[in-house]
């Protein structure tokens, strides 16, 4: 039996590409429900004059102490501003952390963003992703009813202008590839925001998998953690030994019978849902493109060096791969790891030793792989239409704890773009003088997902329809920062 990227479940709001499909085993597919497809209009197809070909998320989960890295608080009192110097960028007047070296020779291409701040609760996941404040019952819940990912948004522009223009794409890659595993794997638990939610689970992304370790002989504990090493892989995407391509073949006609048995019963449009699901899910098996785009070892040692060989050194090099191939959202999570194996503790929720854990694993690893990145997209001639953005789900509290490290604070913190359509080296928003709360110019969450829908050409009020058929704007309500779309 052959199992192709994921294992059957029972879904009333559709049938993810790789959730599903087992060849040879056809009763188990007559388990399945089959979606009702969203009807499509040309008003959710904009065609706006976005620069952004492709958008890489790199997410940094915890929520990063920006008040260290891009709002540092020199002036403040000690138990407030830190143990880290500010230092000049190439461009005059925007200073970031001494641990940052080579971000700041790129900040002519960053927007950074110090006034992000929402009322959604700590470790909300929710809004970053979909621009919604809603609050969540806990931090381990996704639910069908929460408003999509941008990522979904996209892939669900893909499926609609395929269908209105009689498209078969299957063969092609995802517009939607998150990487290097769910969010939240690593803590064995789901966190809400990077899916479908009421679009249905066929507009979730394409996951990978991951075994990450460490290297031998490291010792981790609670702020004390090692490199997360490791490369992302594609869901069983190596075909068993016993299984060749023609016999997978003839079981994927096998499969097709059950579709002529399904016809009696169900809708044309939900069949065609299904068709495209499961040649889907075929095509991404056998194909030479997307295996090729996790082929790291296709790439000069040199340019892999340059980015890191960490976990997330690899996934922002796939990202870029990804981009080349014309995948329009990839999103690289800088996770925690540590119920399933334990090699970081923290990631970026730094309650303990905070400035021990930037400055000696965080922020040069980060700094290495986010201007590898930057660098290698520059070469490529693909900065200018890809945009890379920074951020977390929160930040730290202003003051630090006893154990010193910062705590969980959602009133003001900062994130960051760079590249396809955003004017660099500029600064939006002001935090206090204890990076506390806003001064100047409040961003929220929405903002920052209208600013991105903006930069791919999407307009941020575009009408998405939820389960009971009612429109809900993309962004939920968020406005472009008008003063970094260039």
């Amino acid at each position: 039996m052959l199992t192709v990227l994921g294992s059957p479940r029972r879904a009333c709001d559709g049938v993810t590409r790789r959730e599903t499909l087992k060849v040879g085993a056809l009763s188990a597919l007559g388990a399945f429900g089959l979606p009702q497809i969203l009807e499509g209009n040309e008003a959710r197809r904009t065609g706006r004059p976005g620069r952004a070909k492709s958008v890489i998320l790199l997410y940094l989960l915890g929520g990063a102490a920006t008040q260290d890295m891009i709002d540092l608080k020199t002036a403040g009192p000690a138990d407030v501003r830190g143990e880290f110097r500010p230092i000049s960028t190439n461009v005059p007047g925007i200073q970031i952390c001494e641990h940052l070296p080579r971000m700041s020779r790129w900040m002519h291409k960053i927007a950074l963003v110090r006034s992000l701040n929402h009322r959604a609760g700590c470790h909300n996941t929710l809004p970053s992703y979909t621009g919604s404040e809603l609050l969540t019952p806990d931090n381990t819940t996704t639910r069908d009813t929460f408003p999509p990912s941008m990522g979904s948004v996209c892939e669900l522009l893909r499926a609609e202008g395929n269908r209105n223009r009689a498209i078969d794409r299957g063969a092609e890659l995802p517009d939607y590839v998150y990487m290097p595993c769910y969010l939240g794997w690593g803590q064995a638990i789901r966190r809400a925001g990077p899916y479908g939610g009421f679009l249905g689970k066929r507009f979730d992304p394409l996951y990978t998998e991951v075994s990450p370790y460490k290297a031998p002989g490291v010792t981790t504990s609670p702020g004390n953690p090692a490199t997360v090493l490791g490369e992302p892989r594609l869901p069983d995407s190596i075909l068993a030994p016993e299984v060749t391509i023609d016999r997978l073949n003839t079981r994927r006609t096998l499969s097709q019978q059950l579709e002529d048995n399904l016809r009696r019963a169900e809708s044309q449009t939900a069949l065609d849902s299904f068709d495209r699901t499961q040649r889907r899910a075929f095509n991404l098996l056998t194909s030479n493109d997307i295996r090729s785009a996790f082929d790291l070892d296709r790439e000069d040692p040199r340019l892999r060096d340059r980015y890191g060989r960490t976990l997330f050194g690899n996934c922002a090099l796939i990202g870029r791969r990804l981009v080349e191939r014309g995948v329009r959202f990839i999103n690289v999570t800088w996770d925690l790891f540590w119920d399933r194996v334990q090699i970081n503790y923290d990631a970026w929720d730094t309650h303990t030793r905070n400035f021990h854990i930037l400055k000696n694993v965080n922020l040069p690893e980060f700094d290495r792989s986010y201007s590898a990145l930057l660098e290698d997209l520059q070469a490529r001639g693909l900065l200018d239409e890809t945009l890379v953005v920074v951020m977390s789900e929160m930040g730290r509290t202003p003051r630090i704890n006893g154990n010193a490290g910062r705590d969980h604070w959602t009133y003001c913190y900062g994130m960051w773009f760079a590249g396809g359509g955003i004017r660099g080296g500029t600064v939006v928003g002001e935090s206090d003088g204890q990076a506390a709360y806003v001064k100047d110019r409040p961003v929220s969450p929405g903002d920052v997902c209208a600013t991105i829908y903006e930069c791919l050409g999407i307009d941020p009020d575009m009408p998405v329809h939820d389960r009971s058929g009612r429109p809900v704007a993309a962004a939920q309500g968020g406005r472009a920062i008008r003063e970094i779309v260039g």
